[in-house]
């Protein structure tokens, strides 16, 4: 997938998804729907103790295609075994995951999304898709949906879809793409973000003032956030919860800490409204 790589010529998905390997570009097969295959039956609803969201995927050492994105790879050995075969029969299109590549997709969903991307992304590597186009950047970064409007980012921790080598020259990651992964802070309504309620009479010092104790909470909750792959609305809610319920009494949160939560959110497809309506419901379900 680099600038000097040979072109795969042959058509078949296997024989396509060895000479992508050959080349260091992680690959798994995918459903006709682009989806992925699913968990086999030692791996089912991570049984196996895998962390298909993590960048690796766990102590699971199951060779079958079944943690997604972390299913790919470039070991022809794994690619033609038999615990393989079936996927690759089934299979509707060839996946790659572009950060094992160092490479990062954008996504154009749509013909508005790709004349956006002419008026003002620079040029690089682009491939036709069945709706738009996917521009491929040579550099990874994190992968977040929805970034605008029929746009997505493709890179760490997802799978793209090979539709061929695409035409153009591949560039480097401009700071352009790298900052659509970054969305403000919802300009939501005072009262969600600023919890200072004071200290209870009698108990001195608030413990949630160490540094350490309340930073590592809220980085907590940011993981389990970004970590989620189903259920967002849910588990951005219990999130919220689960932070209130912690230190919502006691006057620590500020809106900084609210604004790295909100970020979080957002950055998996969360809209502001979302964001604000979860932490007023979360702070009705407790009193505050």
């Amino acid at each position: 997938m680099s600038a000097t790589q040979p072109i795969p010529i042959r058509r078949d998905h296997l024989g396509i998804a060895l000479d992508l390997a050959a080349g260091n570009v992680p690959v798994l097969p995918l459903r006709a729907g682009k989806g992925p295959f699913g968990n086999c039956p030692d791996c089912a609803n991570n049984a196996c103790g895998g962390r298909p969201n993590m960048k690796t995927p766990g102590p699971c050492q199951c060779p079958r295609p079944c943690h997604a994105w972390a299913a790919a790879t470039t070991d022809p050995r794994v690619l033609t075994s038999s615990t393989w075969a079936t996927a690759w029969r089934d299979a509707g299109v060839v996946g790659y995951h572009p950060g094992g590549a160092g490479l990062t997709v954008v996504d154009l969903d749509n013909a508005d999304a790709v004349t956006w991307a002419l008026q003002l992304l620079p040029p690089t590597r682009a491939v036709t898709t069945t709706r738009g186009e996917h521009w491929i950047y040579r550099g990874a970064m994190r992968s977040v949906n929805g970034v605008r409007e029929g746009v997505d980012l493709k890179s760490t921790m997802s799978y793209a879809r090979w539709l061929g080598p695409g035409t153009g020259t591949m560039t480097d990651l401009p700071d352009a793409v790298r900052a659509l992964a970054v969305k403000e802070p919802s300009p939501v309504r005072a009262a969600p973000l600023a919890i200072t309620v004071p200290a209870r009479a009698g108990e001195g010092q608030c413990r949630h003032r160490t540094p350490a104790y309340l930073d590592r909470g809220i980085a907590m909750a940011e993981q389990r956030i970004t970590e989620a792959h189903d259920a967002v609305h849910a588990t951005v809610y219990r999130t919220f919860l689960a932070v209130l319920s912690a230190h919502g009494q006691c006057g620590c949160l500020t809106d900084t800490h609210m604004a790295r939560l909100f970020a979080a959110a957002q950055a998996k497809g969360e809209s502001p409204r979302h964001c604000t309506d979860a932490w007023t419901n979360a702070l009705t379900r407790l009193g505050l």
